[in-house]
């Protein structure tokens, strides 16, 4: 179908969405397992399942949450960084990254195309005061004439998402949940809690899960938050995805 949205999930914070004609990825994570990535020059965490698949195709831009940890942006996924005409992500990851790489600061807006235009949100990647820490994250408004989906980005449930709420009305918004806890027993990005509280900012919205497994350091899986959607008579607004297979939206 002409207008049909397909979403295929390749695990961590990887998907290629397809809408409009394009096709965008999110947060390249395109390591073999066995990767281990560093904080503070120690080992920190380390990829545990390499992505569904390598058959990825072409794609028009990527959606870049943030540049500077691993489990966004690994090896394989900067090298194909390069074979994308555009990257949007932060402004001072666009500046680490150059070549391709466009920042964006939160609320602005671009033109990807006829059909497609692009919005940063604001995103805070862990507690208040962690911001010195993880640095800066975004997420993303994907919006058509006819439907807005919302790419949360690496972030916990904090007013810069109550915002997102007040000034769109997404269909779909992906999270990037799995409760990761690198650096100590908080969370940089959602948990059940903060996902819970996406639904209910977001009441038309179906909420869909990523960046939940292929990684040492995430501490909550789809099957809790499977369990916490259920006990709250909520289960029909959640979309969990099967790794590697195009999923109709």
């Amino acid at each position: 179908m002409e207008n049909a949205i397909n979403v295929i999930y390749l695990g961590g914070p990887t998907i290629i969405l397809e809408i409009a004609g394009l096709r965008l990825m999110t947060d390249p994570t395109l390591d073999p397992a066995g990767e281990v990535f560093k904080i503070n020059d120690k080992p920190a965490y380390s990829k545990t399942e390499g992505p569904a698949s390598v058959n990825i195709g072409k794609i028009d831009a990527v959606l870049l949450s943030h540049d500077q940890h691993g489990d966004n942006l690994d090896n394989a996924g900067r090298e194909f960084l390069k074979t994308v005409p555009k990257t949007f992500t932060t402004r001072l990851g666009a500046e680490r990254l150059k070549g391709n790489a466009i920042g964006l600061a939160p609320w602005e807006t671009t033109i990807l195309n006829d059909k497609i235009t692009i919005t940063s949100t604001p995103a805070r990647h862990g507690p208040a005061g962690s911001e010195h820490l993880t640095g800066d994250v975004t997420g993303f408004i994907v919006s058509t004439k006819d439907i807005q989906i919302y790419i949360t980005g690496d972030t916990v449930f904090y007013n810069g998402i109550k915002e997102v709420a007040e000034k769109f009305k997404p269909k779909y918004i992906f999270i990037f949940a799995g409760a990761a806890q690198p650096r100590g027993p908080f969370n940089v990005t959602m948990g059940t809690n903060d996902a819970i509280d996406t639904a209910f900012a977001f009441p038309g919205a179906t909420i869909i899960p990523v960046h939940f497994e292929g990684w040492s350091h995430y501490t909550e899986t789809g099957e809790m938050l499977r369990q916490s959607f259920s006990a709250l008579g909520i289960a029909d607004r959640l979309k969990i995805l099967k790794a590697g297979v195009k999923t109709e939206l």
